[in-house]
């Protein structure tokens, strides 16, 4: 009986306390290493190292940037984590670690294709299932989707994907059209982006009627895995089955051709993940434990992922051409010239802005150099965070093909709402990383750039991730083994509220059209030392408090016809909170619309970011 004791107590002991936890993120160009103590009961980050990943020549072998990275928390915290090339697991007194885990977005991350019969329905529902899991989807297959056959083969056999995810019909329904997709596969015969001795993973979440015939069409030429149908009914989606594959193929397969990834796979206590899905779980996480709406944005040098819930649905987008250096060129073509330069608050001939723009995409690796570079870099950022916003609003939505019955209610509605899932007036809490983001001068810059893009409705909280760690809190968000689960998941909460997440503050924001100057709205604030502090928003005002993050009872009365959340022109009674910036009330309106005339809206660019004091040199001078 004593042996039988002695042998649960370390599984025993892991369950009660996980004492430390080093989580890697290994990306395209940095690996990032972070160090999770338990500190007097509650889990902080300690020490963060970085390092250049090295999966590409002359080292080809990503497990020395993980080393190398992990060096520096070693250096930092003057604590021995590794033994040779070996990091020290579990924790050995004050050696080594409980755990360690990692992410990767190394070698271009996880690249898919999808395919569906009908592209608005299975189609769009098999994109969300690989963008959920973490994937860059290339391209979108359909019956309908006006291509010849000759035209998707050539198109599979460019592109080379990793992985493909082909959908299509409901349970028990034709399966003509989807087995011509998977005829087109055969003929396409794509041979993996990554290693040439291994087939390629097809992963089957169609009608399950179909599955044989699949089977007989492409089980010999790859990998074939079949799963549950993404669209089993009309009415509903079943994505998790395919998310779950996803997942296990990108380590089975993908991960395995990377240089150095076998090895580092022996090393983590957990499955490697895709860094956007262990963001996208992480977000997950958050939205369903404080039961709140969540939008989250992580702006990189060539892609812009969103990652939204609302409703309790989860979504993920992927801007591949919109981002700050290697694509910044994309978003001044996408965006125009005349909707950047609206965001420039000073004089600049349209030659020079666009010479600016060419010379950072050549010089990816530049900063801004001057202050007028600086608000030239955020101008641009503004518009690839709004044009990503719009593709994600214009994906998230209620399934397609669906009829849903009208009341009397629906008969009388003067307007249509749409079928994005998108709610601005519901969205709680706003969070925003990437270099330009997180890494601004000011964290007032960030606040602007914030509210300008997404434009939140009545009353909304704001963060940046303070370092971009949310990649590695979403790798512990995903352990499920019994004895860590409990501990590592409040591991990645605690330190994602004190550590990841810089508070902002909150935006106020009526929403309703008004003259210029007329009064939008008044409150009262009852703030934390007991003082009260009336507020008084007019048209085209940007109203900025200094407000710790601890609550503020606020009393928020809109004027007729505007709407701060309850309703139009009802008044609201709530607790708010502040952070480093503060309380914003913006007063531009929604919609929103910058002055056409060229002295006039520099006029108001200068008045707003005076009032939010995001310049303040430039201010006193």
């Amino acid at each position: 009986l004593c042996l039988y004791y002695l042998n649960l107590l370390p599984k025993i002991v892991l369950t009660m306390s996980l004492q430390s936890i080093l989580a890697t993120d290994c990306g395209s160009t940095t690996t990032k290493a972070i160090l999770i103590e338990l500190v007097n009961g509650e889990y902080r980050l300690r020490f963060r190292g970085e390092a250049p990943t090295t999966v590409e020549a002359p080292f080809e072998d990503v497990t020395r940037g993980v080393l190398n990275a992990v060096m520096e928390v070693e250096e930092l915290s003057n604590r021995t984590l590794l033994d040779g090339d070996e990091i020290i697991t579990p924790q050995q007194g004050d050696k080594g670690v409980d755990i360690y885990v990692s992410t990767s977005s190394a070698g271009g991350g996880l690249q898919m294709m999808v395919a569906g019969v009908v592209k608005s329905m299975s189609g769009e529902s098999a994109e969300r299932a690989a963008l959920g899991a973490g994937s860059i989807v290339m391209d979108v297959l359909a019956s309908n989707d006006g291509r010849k056959p000759h035209e998707k083969i050539t198109r599979i056999r460019q592109l080379r994907p990793d992985m493909i995810l082909l959908s299509g019909g409901i349970d028990g329904g034709t399966i003509k059209h989807v087995v011509e997709l998977a005829e087109i596969l055969k003929a396409a015969n794509p041979q993996p982006r990554l290693g040439s001795d291994y087939k390629l993973p097809v992963i089957y979440a169609g009608n399950n009627k179909a599955s044989d015939e699949i089977k007989k069409t492409i089980g010999k030429q790859t990998d074939l895995t079949l799963v549950e149908n993404i669209r089993p009914v009309l009415e509903r989606e079943n994505l998790n089955p395919s998310r779950d594959k996803i997942h296990d193929l990108f380590m089975e397969h993908v991960m395995q051709q990377a240089p150095g990834y076998k090895k580092l796979m022996t090393w983590t206590d957990a499955p490697i993940m895709p860094t956007p899905g262990a963001v996208g779980s992480l977000i997950e996480m958050i939205a369903a434990k404080e039961d709140i709406a969540v939008v989250g944005v992580d702006i990189g040098g060539a892609t812009t992922d969103i990652f939204s819930v609302f409703q309790g649905q989860f979504n993920r987008t992927v801007s591949a051409n919109l981002g700050m250096s290697y694509s910044i060129c994309n978003v001044l073509a996408e965006a125009t010239l005349e909707n950047v330069l609206r965001w420039v608050p000073f004089e600049i001939d349209e030659k020079e802005l666009t010479n600016r723009i060419g010379n950072k995409m050549i010089r990816p690796t530049t900063v801004p150099q001057s202050m007028d570079e600086l608000k030239i870099e955020q101008a641009i950022a503004r518009e690839a965070l709004r044009l990503s916003f719009i593709q994600h609003k214009s994906f998230a939505v209620n399934l397609k093909g669906v009829q849903k019955e009208r009341t009397i209610s629906d008969a009388f509605e003067q307007s249509d709402s749409g079928l994005s899932l998108v709610d601005m007036m519901d969205l709680d809490l706003l969070v925003g990383s990437g270099g330009v983001l997180s890494h601004a001068p000011r964290r007032e810059q960030s606040t602007r750039m914030l509210i300008d893009a997404f434009l939140p409705e009545g009353i909304t909280q704001l963060a940046v991730d303070s370092i971009f760690m949310m990649p590695q809190l979403g790798v512990l968000v995903n352990i499920d083994q019994q004895d860590l689960a409990e501990n590592a998941h409040k591991a990645a909460l605690e330190v994602f509220n004190k550590d990841c997440l810089v508070r902002l503050g909150t935006c106020i924001a009526p929403v309703g059209n008004a003259k210029p100057g007329a009064l939008m709205l008044t409150g009262e604030l009852t703030m934390p030392d007991g003082s009260n502090q009336q507020v008084e928003l007019h048209q085209g005002q940007l109203l900025s408090i200094p407000a710790d993050y601890e609550a503020i009872n606020a009393t928020l009365r809109p004027a007729k016809g505007f709407d701060i959340g309850a309703g139009k022109s009802e008044e609201i009674s709530t607790t708010i909170y502040g952070g480093v910036v503060g309380l914003v009330f913006d007063g531009r309106g929604r919609p929103f619309n910058l002055p056409v005339e060229k002295d006039k809206r520099i006029e108001d660019l200068t008045a707003w970011s005076n009032a939010m004091n995001e310049y303040p040199l430039e201010s006193a001078a």
